[in-house]
């Protein structure tokens, strides 16, 4: 798994960035990724469809919304997605705040786009377990209107605590900083239709693509 550089500097909001800082982005992701890789854990349910949403069989977990309904509604199975860089990660990143800021908002950007490396590696991994089913885009609390409250019961369901060293804060965000739940979906047809986009986000408000007239999909 390899930290895709262009990825880093959109975090960063510096698409356009001068060849000095594109060289920093280079170095601290090699470094990153000579220090450590992502871990992830994955599971496949069946999926029942009620009047209220999409119940992944064996859990109590029920996918609710407009996102679900446009992402599954072909699928037959779903799988769960947690992805993390792990504490050594916050452990390297709170050292670097404390003497080097800007370097420490460079590791910062280079942990986000590993972290999505590592989905991307699992989803390969999950599309060659299943040959012949196609693969919905991944999707994950707090975008649409797939609900942050979905965050323990996902982590409960891949028991990540355990497997990833994986928890959800009272706030419902993650931690190890950098870790990423998600839902994919699986079905007999191409999944043609994305729903990806500015629209469906709820950090469109303080987006920083949206804020240098980009979109998080634009090429770099």
């Amino acid at each position: 798994m390899e930290i895709c550089i262009s990825e880093a500097l959109g975090y960063l909001g510096a698409q356009d960035a001068p060849e000095d800082l594109r060289r920093q982005v280079k170095e601290a992701a090699k470094d990153l990724e000579r220090a450590l890789r992502p871990r992830y854990t994955y599971q496949v349910f069946p999926l029942e469809r009620l009047p209220e949403g999409f119940r992944l069989a064996g859990t109590p977990l029920l996918l609710t919304g407009s996102t679900a309904e446009r992402m599954l509604a072909q699928c037959s199975q779903a799988a769960l997605l947690a992805c993390t860089l792990g504490s050594l990660f916050d452990l390297r990143l709170n050292a670097l705040q404390m003497r080097d800021m800007p370097k420490a908002v460079i590791l910062d950007a280079c942990g986000s786009a590993y972290v999505e490396s590592g989905c991307g590696a699992a989803e390969k991994e999950l599309a060659a377990r299943f040959p012949g089913r196609y693969l919905t885009d991944r999707f994950s609390p707090g975008y649409g209107d797939l609900p942050l409250a979905l965050q323990p019961e996902i982590c409960t369901a891949l028991d990540a605590s355990r497997r990833l060293g994986l928890h959800v804060t009272q706030s419902l965000l993650l931690n190890p900083v950098k870790s990423v739940t998600a839902v994919i979906g699986l079905a007999d047809q191409p999944q043609m239709a994305r729903i990806r986009g500015c629209a469906f986000c709820q950090l469109r408000e303080t987006c920083l693509y949206r804020k240098g007239g980009k979109r998080c999909g634009d090429g770099v």
